[in-house]
């Protein structure tokens, strides 16, 4: 049956915010495993941009001895090359942690702000927002 206006309101800000806590989570965890694993190609075209002496021409004593123009421009073209392959990891890792602590499983439908009965979560879904067990077999 459906609910009260008010009630109706109240059940929709709910499931707003914690479908507005899940995105963030994702957000969060999207960000750190992409900062983790680009980390290399950060440091290794920071560095390349650093010392090149056509963009900051820093005056660090390993710029003035190691690295000129040329190693600065190799650095910077080495961290545009492994980046393609580490964004692919990068994701594969992402999707991989998502799927396995079944975080999208997690939003929830603003049905359930509409009509009274509904349930929180889908039976058999097992996910950490839902107070169902999850099975190992089915």
């Amino acid at each position: 049956e459906p609910r009260s206006p008010w009630c109706c309101l109240a059940w929709t800000l709910v499931i707003g915010t914690m479908n507005s806590l899940v995105f963030l989570l994702n957000l969060l965890l999207l960000f750190v495993i992409f900062t983790i694993v680009l980390l290399p190609t950060i440091v290794v075209v920071y560095f390349g941009f650093q010392c090149h002496s056509q963009v900051l021409h820093s005056s660090a004593r390993y710029c003035r001895s190691i690295l000129d123009d040329n190693s600065s421009s190799a650095l910077i073209i080495l961290g545009f090359v492994i980046m393609s392959p580490l964004l692919v990891v990068a994701m594969a890792i992402y999707c991989s942690l998502a799927r396995r602590l079944q975080l999208l499983v997690c939003f929830q439908p603003y049905s359930l702000a509409v009509y009274k009965g509904g349930r929180w979560c889908r039976p058999g879904e097992g996910a950490p927002c839902c107070s169902t067990p999850l099975k190992a077999w089915v």
